[in-house]
């Protein structure tokens, strides 16, 4: 029969160990060593709302608010006039169940707030004379009277394309803002 290895005391005070930490700390001074993590250096987690300015659904949040993790803008403050909020307009590409939309817009979180979607897939920068080129070259896979397509492997290879490099959709969406908005001043 073998017996465990017993734990040894917390470094800060007489406490056993907490079983599996690793520091040499007892439950108590584990759990103020977190708090002091979370107020300086934040949690990531799932923003309470899309963020404003980049449409981004990550954030970080601090004792003070909280903060997008993509573009850092503080959850709660409206987007800043001027060259500041540069439109950007994208071709976006949404999928829902087993059917991709493919649309424009230059507010991405406000358009698929009203939109049924799984996944965003794919941002593209451009209007909607690119959105008509991309609605034509996958005229055959269209819905009639949609601007949802079957899913197929050119389609989905397109979609891969412009992924490539560039796995989060809203992260490159806030570059381009970024990038528009230093051309701007």
């Amino acid at each position: 029969m073998s017996s465990a290895a017993p734990q040894g005391a917390c470094a800060l005070c007489d406490a056993p160990q907490h079983p599996g930490a690793p520091l040499a700390l007892c439950l108590n001074h584990l759990l103020e060593a977190h708090e002091w993590v979370e107020d300086a250096y934040g949690v990531t987690d799932v923003l309470p709302s899309p963020c404003a300015f980049c449409g981004s659904r990550l954030g970080v949040r601090y004792p003070s608010g909280w903060l997008c993790a993509v573009c850092e803008w503080r959850v709660g403050e409206p987007p800043p006039p001027g060259p500041a909020a540069s439109r950007v307009d994208v071709v976006y590409y949404l999928r829902y169940r087993d059917r991709i939309k493919i649309g424009t817009t230059a507010n991405p979180a406000q358009r698929f707030s009203a939109l049924p979607h799984d996944e965003v897939l794919a941002f593209e920068r451009g209007d909607r004379t690119l959105e008509q080129r991309r609605h034509a070259a996958f005229a055959t896979l269209r819905i009639p009277g949609t601007e949802w397509f079957e899913t197929d492997e050119r389609l989905l290879t397109h979609v891969a394309a412009l992924r490539d490099g560039h796995p989060d959709p809203w992260a490159l969406l806030a570059r381009w803002r970024s990038e528009e908005a230093a051309r701007a001043v």
